[in-house]
This record gives C-alpha cells, sequence and structure tokens, in this order.
C-alpha cells in the first residue's frame, strides 16, 4: 500500500523522538497542519492526530477517542498497582533518524512549522538498544506480525479515500524500576516476562501473570495483533519504554490492557512488578497522498 506512512512499517530507527502537542484555542489549526504536512514524509516524520484534534476540525474519525484511564467497556481500570493515566494530546510527531543530531534539526523545523498554533508539551528522546532489546535485556516485538499479517494487523482498508492506508497508534512511556528489576533472580525476571532472558525461548513453566501468557496476541476472541515498534528511552537518571502500538483500531490494544491489569481473570501482569506506565494516548496516522499527509478525512 503505498498511500501508508512508511515508518509505521519500517523497523525502528537508530534514534526517535516523540513529540507532544496541544493546540492553541483559536489558532490557524488548519494552516499549521498544511505546514506539517509539507515535512512530514511519513518516513523520518510520522504523524498522529489526537481526538481533541480531530474534534476541533469539526470532523470525526470512526474509531478514535480519547486514551482510557479507568472506564474500559466492562473494566475498572483502577486496579491496586496497575495505574493506567490517561494523558491525551492533541497532536504527536515521531521523528526517526540515523543521527542524533538530525533529531535536533527536525524537530525545530517542525516547532517553527506549527508555531502559533500548537505547543510542545512533552518530548521523549529514544534510541535502538543493541538488537531492539528493552533495558530489561529482552527482546521486544518476537511475534510482530510480518509482511500481509502486518499490513492487515496495522492498516486501515476498505473504508474510503482519505481513511484507507491509515493507521491508530497506542503510546504509552513506560518507567522502569531498574534496581527493583536487579534484584529479581533471574528465573523471577524470566517469568515475569515469560521468555528465557539468554536465548529469547518462551517458557511453558511460567505462571499466568507473564506478560507473554497475558498478552499472547491468538489467545484473544478476536485474535488480537498489533504491530510493535517500541523504543528504549533514558533521561536525568531515568529510564523505561515508550511503547508504540499500531492497529487498523484500538481495540486489539484494548483488550491486552484489560487482560495485563487482570479485568478478566484477577491476574495482573508481572511487568507491573519492576515498571510501570507514566502516560497514555491515541492518535490517528492519517494516510499519505503523493507523498504527503492526506487530510481529506478532516476536511484539509
Amino acid at each position: 500500500m503505498n498511500n501508508v506512512q512508511p515508518g509505521i512499517l519500517a523497523p525502528i530507527p537508530k534514534f526517535a523522538s516523540y513529540l507532544f502537542f496541544h493546540a492553541l484555542p483559536n489558532a490557524g489549526l488548519p494552516a499549521a497542519l498544511q505546514r506539517l504536512s509539507q515535512l512530514a514524509d511519513g518516513t523520518r516524520v510520522v504523524v498522529g492526530l489526537g481526538q481533541s484534534l480531530v474534534l476541533a476540525l469539526d470532523h470525526a474519525i470512526d474509531g478514535l477517542h480519547d486514551f482510557p484511564s479507568y472506564a474500559l467497556p466492562g473494566c475498572d481500570m483502577a486496579v491496586p498497582g496497575c495505574d493506567i493515566p490517561a494523558t491525551p494530546s492533541a497532536l504527536c510527531c515521531w521523528l526517526r533518524e540515523d543521527e542524533r543530531g538530525e533529531l535536533i534539526h527536525l524537530t525545530r523545523k517542525i516547532e517553527q512549522a506549527l508555531a502559533g498554533a500548537f505547543v510542545l508539551e512533552q518530548q521523549v528522546e529514544a534510541f535502538k538498544y543493541k538488537t531492539g532489546l528493552d533495558l530489561t535485556g529482552y527482546e521486544d516485538g518476537t511475534e510482530n506480525p510480518v509482511g500481509m499479517a502486518a499490513l492487515t494487523a496495522a492498516i486501515v482498508k476498505d473504508q474510503g479515500a482519505g481513511l484507507d492506508g491509515g493507521s491508530f497508534v497506542a503510546l504509552q512511556q513506560w518507567l522502569h524500576d531498574l534496581p527493583a528489576f536487579e534484584a529479581m533472580s533471574d528465573q523471577a525476571q524470566d517469568h515475569a516476562i515469560g521468555r528465557r532472558k539468554s536465548d529469547n525461548e518462551e517458557l511453558e513453566e511460567a505462571p499466568e501473570s507473564a506478560h507473554v501468557k497475558r498478552t499472547a496476541q491468538e489467545s484473544f476472541e478476536p485474535e488480537a495483533f498489533v504491530l510493535r515498534r517500541s523504543m528504549p528511552w533514558a533521561s536525568a537518571g531515568q529510564a523505561g519504554f515508550m511503547f508504540s502500538a499500531f492497529g487498523c483500531s484500538v481495540a486489539a490494544f484494548e483488550a491486552q490492557l484489560k487482560r495485563m491489569v487482570g479485568a478478566e481473570d484477577g491476574i495482573v501482569d508481572g511487568l507491573f512488578q519492576f515498571t510501570r506506565p507514566l502516560t497514555g494516548s491515541y492518535f490517528w496516522c492519517p494516510p499519505l497522498k503523493d507523498g504527503k499527509l492526506d487530510l481529506r478525512a478532516v476536511g484539509l
């Protein structure tokens, strides 16, 4: 599909930056988005629009809504030890580069293009660790769909011009308690994840709380496949993971999240032993047309 923002399907880059913006009231949002579309090629700059921005443009995207903090359908997300914050933003730009310095220049260009209409409220700088590991040393995205399966999981189709080729993304910045993790035995670490760190093999004997078992995509009805493009981050003595999951809707992600917090059976995901989310937001990533953002679905 040549109308997909290519960065969604591409492997994670060496360096990345997640820019979260809020929109100013009564500002020239359409003009600013048109300027952004000149910079956003979908490869170096992947763009996502939040629910508040779509509504400010007097439109709606079917399937886009605010990130749930405690109100997933049929689920009280206020589970002890599992706070799931919702931190919506109007706009997100995921910058992808091979050189960190290029991220600085690209960030300045984007801020300049959006000036007067959007203000940068959060920036998370991320990086690729070794072959694509989390800072705990475990591999991320082991069971990511590939090829046509990735397109099916992550990309919207059969919804019409301006929508087909788009995607939805769930973003969560997770903060690791690395001292707590390092204090766990090797077996406890493996059982929290559900894989053996040494060879990435899934552990049949892992407890039901193991992350791999909680989120086994084929175990849901319907199956809950997402395309993960997560990356580690570190800043000011803190570190963690920028979880990024693309889907043709947010339904698969929400199904996994409900199970992680124990909404189905009271079993809480082992990840919460050493990490927790600081943020949570949804965005609609528009398709491309002639190499630029296709914003017809929001009237531009």
